[in-house]
């Protein structure tokens, strides 16, 4: 079993930065991706990023975050983080850490997620 245990959640005002961090614990995966997806009061979870490994670095990002978030990972700490920079009102959601899985983008679906760290962007 593999646990995801978010981390840096918090309530900052719009053009704000926050970094949120997703510590993996327990079995090796069986696919090495890690990323984001968040969800907004009333909509459907969204993917927001992704970040895949061996071989290389490859990462992914929902148009609206691109140029503004940014994925990457810590392989000895086996820590995935999310630098959000110019935040906006409308990326307030609870986000969730995932890992493993098949598929790409928004197509991925994660085998292991974890338990959510809220983030609200006041304007």
């Amino acid at each position: 079993q593999v646990q995801l245990v978010e981390s840096g959640g918090g309530l900052v005002q719009a053009g704000d930065s926050l970094t949120l961090s997703c510590a993996a614990s327990g079995r090796t995966f069986s696919r090495d991706v890690m990323g984001w997806w968040r969800q907004a009061p009333g909509r459907e979870r969204e993917f927001v990023a992704l970040i895949a490994w061996n071989p290389g670095n490859t990462s992914y990002y929902k148009d609206s975050v691109r140029g503004r978030f940014t994925i990457s990972r810590d392989s000895p700490k086996k820590t995935v983080y999310l630098q959000m920079n110019d935040l906006k009102p409308e990326d307030t959601a609870v986000y969730y850490c995932a890992a493993d899985g098949l598929g790409w983008g928004r197509n991925w679906g994660p085998d292991y997620w974890g338990q959510g760290t809220q983030v609200t962007v006041s304007s």
